[in-house]
């Protein structure tokens, strides 16, 4: 593919960095990229994706939008209020950038059509608020060997991981079982920082660029966990645990499971 005036433009200063330049830009251009979730993580994930030239996004969330969420979801505003999220979503990515082609999917994500809808794509972004959906998307990675960068954000504390099904560590090696439920509050429950999940999906967005390019070092067999009132980052050693019930040597989860949506879920 040739670059158009305007791509030479839009994408200048990726351009000239040696570790982007024309090849990786085309890279990005071509990429396809699977979001679940387009609330507090979604959005600044999928903002900077579509600013970076990510040519597919897929969004798929089963929210509308609530005036609660402008605290922090940055993809929508005070006109998306009622409309589907991915609808928000889709409309401000593209709008941000035509090259940009997002597929917004207003659906509850489940063990019946989750694996149709990430074949396609290269990476899989995880910027769910719950746990039963956390832990499917997880194994659905492990099941079609997709990359997938995870984040979780409550009060003033976040978490990002990438798994690399088979080559490093998956969600079931750090944490092999959903919490009980009430264990863990939700977002209405404790709260959280309306800045956190910018830092966290940058993190998140970043990650994937560094996949879609082949670039640097992502954090396989890690766990990175910001604190915003300390401004502290530090990592957590994950390392892929052998008898792993999903990516173990011998799996004991050969089928996707719906955990009951009784379990707690976490902030986006």
């Amino acid at each position: 593919m040739e670059f158009t005036e305007e791509q030479i433009q839009r994408y200048s200063r990726h351009i000239i960095l040696p570790e982007v330049g024309g090849k990786g830009q085309k890279k990005l251009l071509n990429a396809k990229v699977f979001i679940v979730g387009a609330g507090g993580l979604g959005c600044p994930v999928g903002y900077y994706l579509a600013a970076a030239g990510v040519g597919t996004i897929g969004v798929v969330d089963n929210d509308d939008v609530e005036l609660s969420n402008l605290q922090r979801q940055i993809a929508h505003n005070i006109h998306s209020l009622g409309k589907p999220k991915v609808e928000s979503v889709k409309k401000t990515f593209e709008s941000l950038n035509p090259d940009v082609n997002v597929v917004a999917i207003k659906q509850k994500i489940t063990k019946d059509n989750i694996l149709d809808m990430l074949k396609d794509y290269d990476i899989v972004v995880d910027g769910s608020d719950n746990f039963p959906t956390r832990y499917l998307v997880n194994d659905a990675c492990v099941m079609l060997k997709k990359p997938l960068v995870s984040g979780a954000i409550l009060r003033f504390e976040g978490q990002v991981t990438t798994i690399l099904p088979h080559e490093g560590h998956c969600y079931r090696c750090l944490f092999e079982e959903p919490p009980p439920p009430g264990l863990v509050p939700s977002c209405q429950e404790a709260g959280v920082l309306g800045v956190l999940p910018g830092v966290i999906g940058a993190l998140q967005a970043t990650e994937v660029l560094k996949l879609i390019l082949s670039k640097g070092k992502v954090l396989k067999n890690e766990l990175l966990i910001y604190n915003a009132l300390s401004v502290t980052f530090r990592k957590i050693k994950v390392p892929k645990n052998p008898e792993c019930p999903v990516c173990g040597e011998n799996p004991t989860i050969t089928e996707l499971i719906d955990y009951d949506t009784g379990y707690c879920t976490i902030d986006r």
